[in-house]
């Protein structure tokens, strides 16, 4: 059933997605057809991803492909004509790689985020929603640091913009559950190629939240935020050795020395994640399925909605971890989404 609130925002309207042939801006786009958009828009640098979201999109005629790098601020500008909404998915991501590589993490998320603000401004967008991360809270690592640092810049733009009509916000994700990259594909890769699963600590644990929440939570936020805010959905905690045992389990293999290893913790890692610092959570108000968090500068005027939350640190060992039944049931969700292939 559609939602009479995004029908009203998001149909006639056209819509750009940076970095939207990667698994949530693909997720992303099957749910604004539903909503029929005047056109989608996608904009990424990865040629082979594309061709083959277009050959699977075939029916569908107002789709739009666009390489490109958000590095490239004049490819942006060409991108970016006559759109009325950008959802700002693209990023360098992997923590690991961005320990080793910090320079690039810089020029794709945090440079690359100003030239998408830059030419938003230019070209009077409706609405950015930028997707950041809970690795963004206290970082300790460049891909976190990196995020952050974007994090800040949206709400800047939201307070310089001056009479300009764009809608600056961000949102931020836990681990999403099948995303490219994160922790299930990984795992369910290494099953796929006969190799034990890695855990870095049995104590680590994350927020996880499956691919459909992560898509409403993009969506949510062109409503519920008003410029300058951080939307973030409330995610349940997972002990990742249970979900390395619960998915060795669903496929048959018992949790021994040949099938599960502990590594160690690797470059940039952390222990458990962060959703909201104790100085945010002074800000922060509770919509009931999410957290908003007002901007330190230029908040938006009127009555907030929502209410105040405790002032203290939300953090992932701050929370009971699923017990087994409940991150089976988790697992049900992403294999009833479509488990990845790795």
């Amino acid at each position: 059933m559609r939602d009479p609130i995004l029908d009203q925002a998001i149909r006639d309207k056209v819509v750009l997605l940076t970095g939207g042939a990667g698994t949530i801006g693909v997720a992303l786009l099957q749910r604004l057809l539903q909503y029929e958009p005047k056109a989608i828009r996608i904009f990424s640098r990865d040629e082979s991803k594309q061709y083959f979201l277009r050959d699977r999109c075939a029916h569908v005629r107002n789709l739009r492909f666009f390489v490109g790098d958000v590095r490239d601020r004049e490819r942006l500008t060409r991108a970016m004509e006559y759109c009325d909404i950008v959802f700002h998915l693209a990023a360098l991501k992997h923590v690991e790689s961005c320990e080793y590589n910090p320079f690039e993490a810089i020029k794709t998320n945090i440079m690359g985020t100003q030239n998408v603000i830059d030419v938003a401004l230019d070209h009077a967008i409706e609405r950015v929603i930028f997707s950041s991360t809970d690795k963004a809270v206290n970082p300790a690592n460049a891909m976190g640091a990196s995020k952050l640092m974007a994090e800040k810049l949206m709400s800047a733009a939201n307070y310089y913009k001056g009479r300009r009509r764009t809608v600056f916000c961000s949102v931020r994700f836990g681990n999403v559950l099948g995303s490219s990259g994160s922790v299930v594909p990984t795992f369910l890769h290494r099953l796929g190629q006969g190799q034990p699963i890695e855990v870095t600590h049995p104590d680590m644990t994350r927020f996880m939240i499956p691919m459909s929440q992560a898509i409403d939570l993009l969506l949510a936020a062109l409503h519920l935020c008003t410029g300058g805010e951080i939307l973030i959905r409330k995610m349940p905690v997972v002990r990742v050795i249970d979900l390395a045992r619960t998915l060795l389990q669903r496929h048959g293999l018992p949790a021994d020395d040949a099938h599960l290893r502990v590594v160690g913790l690797r470059a940039g890692e952390k222990m458990y994640e962060e959703l909201i610092t104790t100085e945010e959570s002074a800000r922060t108000f509770d919509l009931g399925d999410y957290y908003l968090i007002r901007p330190q500068i230029g908040a938006p005027a009127g009555k907030t909605r929502g209410k105040p939350v405790a002032v203290q640190t939300y953090t992932s060992d701050g929370v009971a971890p699923l017990e087994i039944p409940a991150l089976q049931a988790l697992l049900e969700t992403l294999a009833a989404e479509g488990e990845p292939g790795g």
